[in-house]
């Protein structure tokens, strides 16, 4: 996990330096503190998906170049294999397998989703992004925060929603959460 975030932090800086942006304009495009986003290009902290998305938009790079160090070759269609699409653990709490990463252009972001149990965890962290999302749960249960509202999603259940709206999400019980995640803008 640790070595995860620390890569995503160092693509980060050379994608900066590359383009010779400040880390005050990166900050802003996240729309976060200078210090924050200066801890998540050390590795310290995690940055968000929608924040690695807005990024990659803004600057016209791939999202898995920033994610995974990899860039999409296919214009016609991508195959993943079970289990073989590029993955992340950028917390011990989430881990994302991407299913479209071989994809050029795509439209969408398509991820297998793992969260794992946290019994203690008080705080949930909420995220924001444009477009719109669709989650469906493959196992296990979670509740999902969402515009202050929660939901209770079960093995089967599906959702779909406005992403612009605060939303975050926790496993309930004692087994990890599956679920397929899709983004659009």
């Amino acid at each position: 996990m640790d070595e995860a975030l620390k890569q995503i932090g160092e693509r980060l800086q050379g994608l900066r330096d590359a383009l010779d942006i400040s880390a005050q304009e990166m900050a802003d495009t996240c729309g976060i503190s200078l210090e924050k986003y200066e801890r998540v290009e050390k590795g310290e902290i995690d940055i968000t998906i929608s924040n690695l998305m807005k990024i990659a938009k803004k600057y016209g790079v791939s999202p898995d170049a920033l994610m995974f160090a990899e860039e999409p070759r296919m214009h016609t269609y991508s195959v993943v294999r079970k289990g073989k699409g590029l993955s992340v653990e950028r917390t011990k709490a989430y881990k994302y397998q991407s299913l479209a990463s071989g994809f050029l252009g795509r439209k969408a972001e398509v991820f297998i989703v793992t969260v794992e149990p946290k019994p203690n965890a008080h705080t949930i962290y909420k995220n924001t992004h444009a477009g719109q999302e669709f989650n469906l749960i493959l196992e296990g249960a979670m509740e999902l925060f969402l515009g202050g509202k929660t939901i209770v999603l079960e093995e089967g259940d599906s959702i779909y929603f406005d992403s612009s709206l605060p939303h975050g999400m926790r496993a309930i019980g004692d087994k990890p959460v599956k679920m397929l995640a899709f983004t659009v803008e």
